[in-house]
């Protein structure tokens, strides 16, 4: 009963099953966001790897409960990467928080993780806090904290976006087996032979890779059986 109906298809019209099909698999995906964050939790790792390095753990109660704590920064970073924030927006406010942590005490950290000399940052540290003058070799220190700040959060985040991807990618194949599976059952009517498992297994594995470009390769399918079509005319 599968072959019959899987026959009665043309190819461009199998292409498109199988993209809906991989389609339907990333809607179960987007599904785990309301447990948690789901699948979304993937990647921010990668940022709050870089985050903790600028914005040194602060163990003091008044300073922890502070908004320009460690904890509440990854907590408002967290946020925006789960709401999904574009990520440029979301790159400015995480460096505009490192920015406002930076203070005397926590200038010889982050001079450490930008590789710039701690004692000139921290005198422009000290200037920001009273608005005083820089000079130009301050200047000049601040200029690449800027530029290693800016550099490694960019690797930050596009470690954390490519990992998130791949991971929706990944939960999904199995996701889209399984439908497919399911739904070649259900027009058996529970009678599935060896062919059918391994046809829907297969439509499955496709699904995924296939669902962003299905339905552009299925009017390349179309548009390509009328050129044959005239050809034989």
């Amino acid at each position: 009963m599968v072959e019959q109906t899987i026959a009665k298809l043309d190819f461009s019209q199998m292409v498109l099953a199988i993209g809906a099909l991989g389609t339907a698999a990333y809607g179960v995906v987007d599904v785990t966001k309301g447990f948690g964050g789901g699948i979304s939790n993937r990647g921010f790792g990668d940022i709050k790897k870089v985050v903790s390095k600028f914005v040194p753990l602060d163990s003091t109660a008044k300073a922890a409960g502070s908004a320009l704590a460690l904890p509440s920064v990854l907590s408002t970073l967290r946020a925006n990467w789960l709401n999904g924030m574009a990520l440029g927006d979301q790159k400015s406010i995480a460096k505009a928080l490192i920015k406002l942590n930076l203070s005397r005490s926590n200038a010889t950290a982050m001079a450490l993780a930008a590789g710039v000399d701690a004692a000139v940052l921290g005198n422009v540290a000290d200037k920001l806090a009273t608005g005083g003058p820089l000079t130009p070799t301050e200047t000049d220190v601040y200029g690449r904290f800027d530029l290693v700040l800016t550099a490694q959060l960019d690797e930050g985040y596009q470690r954390g976006d490519q990992r998130y991807r791949n991971s929706a990618k990944l939960l999904a194949v199995p996701i889209a087996v399984g439908l497919a599976v399911l739904g070649a059952w259900g027009i058996g009517g529970g009678d599935m032979s060896s062919t059918d498992w391994w046809r829907a297994v297969l439509g499955g594995l496709l699904a995924t890779p296939l669902a962003p470009v299905a339905k552009d390769l299925s009017s390349a399918i179309q548009a390509g059986a009328k050129v044959a079509q005239s050809w034989k005319a």
